[in-house]
């Protein structure tokens, strides 16, 4: 299983999320690729999930991945439990 954290420019904010997203994953003992990167970049990749924010989530609406929505990319519990909903 692939996924993408997604931010505006692909560098600091997606680095974060990509960070928590993989802690709460080994936390929920998911084993998973995850890479971050930027918008433009995302739509263009090959990826199961992209991992992003409602506003960039609208940029990305023809990709094939499942698009997670998560507002907050510093809260654990929020992508916790966007990630348990969406990995079903």
């Amino acid at each position: 299983m692939k996924l993408l954290c997604v931010c505006g420019l692909g560098q600091g904010t997606s680095l974060i999320l990509r960070m928590n997203v993989e802690q709460v994953l080994s936390e929920l003992g998911i084993a998973a690729d995850v890479e971050h990167t930027d918008v433009s970049t995302a739509s263009s990749m090959d990826a199961d999930f992209i991992v992003t924010n409602k506003e960039l989530a609208d940029s990305l609406a023809g990709v094939n991945a499942k698009i997670i929505i998560v507002n907050n990319y510093f809260d654990r519990v929020e992508i916790k439990n966007a990630l348990e909903e969406n990995l079903k």
